[in-house]
């Protein structure tokens, strides 16, 4: 049976405001989870008006705290940016206060252009190297407590120490975060909306070079995919022009802004160029009906090896975005999660 996530880039509408795309994804995230859906993950970007997730723990804590049983992660932080020690912490954190349903997920890309990854560097006298394999090692090190001995951090855990520990994962887009995800142990979902290449094999590498890191863990597996479903064909190609003309002015012009209203888009004059790199995109889209949508996700599911789909669904309208969720989760009998107890109150009285 296939298990149906979402990876949600906190997109925001021309017309609307960061505030409203926040209370969209907290919106969505109660709707998947009454819907049955596995996992939420929350996207990290720089330097954009078109998605407003800039610090996904943020969003991670203010999602888990207005759901109650949907896992919930971040999809994923971009660990070049920051101190392994400060992103073991923070999800220590989120785990000691959402037992059993945080996950970290760790990308390599920086997330935005290179200006935003200057601007996040803490020394900007040179440009900062290449050592995402240094951090991750070190990250795994203080998500386990296991450094050696002889480790200068070998005495200083980092807290607080939750009962369950966040579930650590890898997003790839190419080979080398699959072998960095085999070698330590980690999950790994590969990104197919960003790149439909390689991926199958690099699912395929992972399996087979996968090392039981502690704990007997196993190798865990997910695909995302960019999905517009829609009721009809034609209502989903309407609600796709949107995110068309939206990436084209992301990698043609290098504008960062809203997400456009379907209007926009089809009234929008397209040259020869353009249509080529709307072309290209859309290769990595599976849009449609339900029935055409859950036979292609079904395709790409056997192709890469996994039982588990994390889609990605961007358009102008929330309900839109909803109602594709609804439509998938019929497709695939998704079924509610049994509810967690009900949220009790922190009382700070002594």
């Amino acid at each position: 049976m296939t298990t149906l996530s979402i990876l949600d880039q906190t997109p925001v509408p021309t017309g609307s405001t960061p505030t409203q795309a926040i209370a969209n994804s907290v919106d969505l995230a109660q709707h998947a989870e009454a819907l049955g859906y596995h996992r939420y993950w929350l996207a990290e970007h720089h330097g954009t008006n078109g998605l407003a997730g800039a610090a996904p723990e943020v969003l991670v804590a203010h999602v888990a705290s207005h759901t109650r049983s949907i896992r919930v992660g971040s999809g994923g932080v971009m660990l070049s940016h920051y101190s392994p020690l400060k992103v073991a912490e923070l999800f220590r954190l989120l785990s000691a206060i959402h037992p059993g349903r945080i996950d970290l997920g760790l990308g390599r890309a920086p997330g935005g252009t290179p200006l935003a990854t200057m601007a996040l560097q803490r020394n900007r006298s040179h440009p900062a190297g290449d050592d995402f394999l240094e951090q991750l090692a070190e990250l795994r090190a203080w998500l386990g407590d296991n450094f050696p001995e002889n480790h200068a951090f070998s005495k200083m855990p980092a807290t607080p120490i939750p009962e369950v520990a966040p579930e650590l994962w890898l997003l790839s887009s190419s080979g080398y975060s699959a072998q960095a995800a085999a070698h330590f142990g980690t999950g790994l979902c590969f990104a197919h909306f960003i790149n439909k290449d390689g991926g199958p094999e690099a699912m395929a590498y992972y399996r087979e070079n996968f090392k039981i890191y502690s704990g007997g863990d196993l190798p865990r597996t997910s695909v995302a995919v960019r999905v517009i479903c829609a009721d009809t064909e034609e209502e989903a190609e309407r609600l796709g022009a949107s995110a068309d003309l939206w990436r084209l002015r992301q990698r043609r012009f290098r504008e960062h802004g809203t997400v456009p209203t379907p209007e926009e888009a089809l009234s929008y004059e397209y040259s020869d160029i353009d249509r080529q790199i709307i072309g290209d995109a859309r290769s990595r889209v599976v849009l449609g009906d339900q029935h055409k949508v859950h036979e292609q996700l079904v395709e790409l599911a056997e192709s890469y090896g996994v039982d588990e789909i994390a889609v990605v669904t961007i358009t102008h309208d929330h309900q839109a975005r909803r109602r594709s969720y609804e439509l998938l989760a019929e497709a695939f009998g998704l079924t509610a999660q049994v509810e967690a107890p009900p949220m009790v109150p922190v009382s700070l009285e002594r």
